[in-house]
């Protein structure tokens, strides 16, 4: 009797093992919204953000900058011209202007040369040209504060939490002028009592330098966002400036780039500041591009006239993932869309297999335009994980 109880024991564990997910905690890995719905609506609205929520994200992804008056507000940069009706309002023309933004000279409207209230009569719109355009000039520019108590309401309307992972936008432009993002972060976090480890608060950056001074003031965690450029032929991701460090390294004239900090010993070092890494999804499983005629050039594989992921085979995964565990940091990874441009050849074009694949692999979260499709495909991964596959 004892040995059938052990064995059948011995067998339970077994399988509790293998459905586990290989996620550095064992659990689901997360949906993060990216900008919310992005894909749906247009992004860093409230609307986006609560679209994301009932659609099953169990963060919403708002991208912060400063107003001149020392509020944070979701753009995903420093400039308004892409994302809002701000080129069409006759009476800001006088605010175009340019700025050394991440050491490349930028024209355009800044959002650091607008007060809350200026900012608060411009409307959202879309700004992918393949995306609904019907929403276009409807929507207000929100606060991190109008955010967290929208994330808040929703949870409560859906019974289960919904977090936020806000991104500091390129911190030391901010920073240069006179606009820190930090301190204001942390004081909004104080203030609605999410200043704690356990918090449902993640903060990201594609700087380090920020992320350092925000352990000292914040126990939320924190992730490293890492970069590139592109991925030429044969799959290896390239690095151009901006994309290709940190920017407070070409600041402070550190030599390491973005590729530098996935090797094992960068990882450890990651780990004593960040919780996490935010890896472009390319550093995990790369695209091989055809070239036929060996003219340099990526072939147009499916001839619909234009060169893009679509075009491109998926390679086998890098080990980034496992590095990164070991290191002790959970990867979320970005961006994943819908669209068939997007998509690697190898998908077949179902977004659904690409977010499989990465649960598969281990990914701990995803950035997506999509939360509905990661959700859903979430679940058919579970089924896998369960059989043990």
């Amino acid at each position: 009797m004892k040995s059938s109880i052990l064995i059948a024991f011995v067998a339970f564990s077994a399988y509790a093992q293998d459905t586990r997910w290989k996620t550095l905690d064992g659990k689901a890995p997360l949906v993060i919204g990216h900008r919310g719905a992005s894909g749906y609506l247009p992004e860093h609205t409230l609307e986006s953000y609560q679209r994301a929520a009932r659609l099953g994200a169990d963060f919403v992804e708002p991208d912060l900058v400063m107003t001149k008056d020392g509020h944070l507000i979701a753009r995903h940069e420093p400039l308004l011209d892409g994302t809002t009706d701000v080129a069409t309002r006759p009476e800001f023309a006088d605010r175009k202007t340019t700025k050394l933004l991440d050491g490349v000279k930028t024209t355009g409207f800044y959002a650091s040369d607008f007060m809350l209230f200026e900012i608060k009569r411009l409307r959202a719109i879309q700004p992918r040209g393949d995306r609904p355009q019907e929403f276009n000039g409807r929507y207000e520019i929100p606060t991190l504060e109008e955010i967290i108590e929208l994330a808040r309401r929703e949870g409560f309307l859906r019974g289960r939490v919904v977090g936020i992972y806000p991104e500091t936008k390129h911190p030391t432009f901010h920073y240069v002028l006179g606009l820190p993002l930090e301190d204001k972060l942390v004081e909004v976090l104080d203030r609605y009592q999410l200043n704690r480890p356990d918090s449902p608060v993640i903060i990201q950056s594609f700087e380090t330098a920020n992320l350092q001074y925000l352990r000292k003031k914040t126990s939320v965690r924190l992730v490293q966002l890492i970069d590139a450029d592109d991925v030429a032929n044969n799959g290896a991701l390239t690095f151009a400036a901006p994309y290709d460090k940190p920017y407070n390294f070409a600041v402070s004239g550190d030599p390491r780039g973005f590729a530098d900090m996935v090797t094992p010993k960068n990882l450890a070092d990651i780990a004593r500041y960040a919780d996490g890494i935010g890896p472009w999804k390319r550093y995990i499983v790369s695209v091989f591009s055809q070239d036929a005629n060996l003219d340099g050039k990526a072939d147009d594989v499916n001839g619909d006239g234009k060169v893009d992921d679509s075009d491109r085979t998926a390679l086998p995964a890098a080990n980034l993932i496992t590095q990164a565990h070991a290191a002790g940091l959970f990867v979320h990874a970005y961006t994943f869309r819908n669209e068939k441009s997007t998509l690697s050849l190898s998908y077949q074009g179902r977004p659904e297999n690409e977010y499989i694949q990465y649960y598969l692999l281990g990914v701990d979260g995803v950035f997506s335009d999509f939360s509905d499709t990661a959700v859903e495909a979430r679940k058919n991964a579970e089924v896998r994980v369960r059989q043990g596959q």
